[in-house]
């Protein structure tokens, strides 16, 4: 709104010029120079809000390199910024800074960018990484344990439903067999999962056009587990745009003369409209 009226600043005077009883509201030098301070200071955070607030692409992995660039360039105080330009850089780094100084939503963020191929470590601060290379490797290993749980489950699903011609007899020692996993093999899990971590973060960072869905799609069978944790941290939103369009969508298929439908009935027509 404010580019818009500096655009038209000489048609908007003209216009207010020709009628007696609207010459007061011509724009002063004063007002213009105001509107000039709030659009430099403003102007730069239009296009990352418009791009944080998609949802065809990953966003969540882009706060953190964001936020890095916000502070470092485009919000810092130039020696031609006013004083109410400088004023207004300040306040809402302040106010980023408070809004994400939770430290689990610290580690979100961190967590996002490291899964990220085209970020990784870059924007991550030194004494973090450690925190969040062990809270990964704890989640790949629950994800390891929990997929060689479902397998042996499913084989042995399979045996018990085949029929027996013969019941064979029980020993005694059936009776006091337990599947405790041996240190042996927690070693080796343990051994796994650091080198694929390790051979994922020394594999070159991908250009920053290149989609990381279609790179961890490419390459999930050389990273089996962080594929997996890929796929469960970068889907989160960067904002709250998203959820904010489906309860729009939802607003306008729930409508007075359609009150009467079920949850399940307006969750499918949710996302159909969603998805078609």
């Amino acid at each position: 709104m404010i580019a818009r009226v500096l655009e038209q600043i000489k048609a908007i005077s003209q216009v207010l010029s020709s009628d007696r009883n609207a010459r007061h509201l011509i724009p002063t030098w004063q007002d213009i120079e105001v509107l000039e301070s709030i659009h430099k200071a403003l102007h730069p955070l239009q296009e990352f809000t418009d791009a944080l607030s998609g949802e065809e692409y990953i966003s969540i992995s882009y706060l953190k390199p964001i936020l890095h660039l916000l502070a470092a360039s485009l919000l810092a105080e130039d020696d031609e910024d006013t004083d109410l330009s400088r004023s207004i850089k300040t306040k809402v780094l302040a106010y980023l800074k408070e809004k994400y100084s939770d430290p689990d939503t610290q580690e979100l963020l961190d967590v996002a960018s490291f899964l990220d191929p085209r970020f990784k470590i870059q924007y991550i601060r030194a004494d973090h990484i450690p925190a969040i290379k062990t809270r990964l490797k704890t989640e790949m290993e629950q994800s390891a344990r929990q997929e060689k749980r479902s397998r042996t489950e499913t084989v042995s699903k399979a045996q018990s439903a085949k029929p027996s011609a013969e019941k064979a007899k029980k020993s005694l020692c059936s009776f006091f067999k337990t599947s405790v996993a041996s240190p042996a093999l927690l070693v080796q899990l343990d051994n796994v999962v650091e080198a694929e971590l390790n051979t994922y973060l020394f594999t070159p960072a991908i250009d920053g056009e290149e989609n990381p869905l279609a790179w961890w799609k490419l390459h999930k069978i050389n990273f089996p587990q962080l594929s997996k944790l890929a796929r469960k941290y970068l889907c989160v939103p960067a904002t709250s745009s998203p959820s904010e369009r489906l309860f729009s969508t939802g607003g306008n298929i729930v409508t007075c003369t359609r009150s009467s439908l079920k949850p399940a009935k307006v969750d499918m027509l949710v996302f159909l409209a969603k998805n078609i």
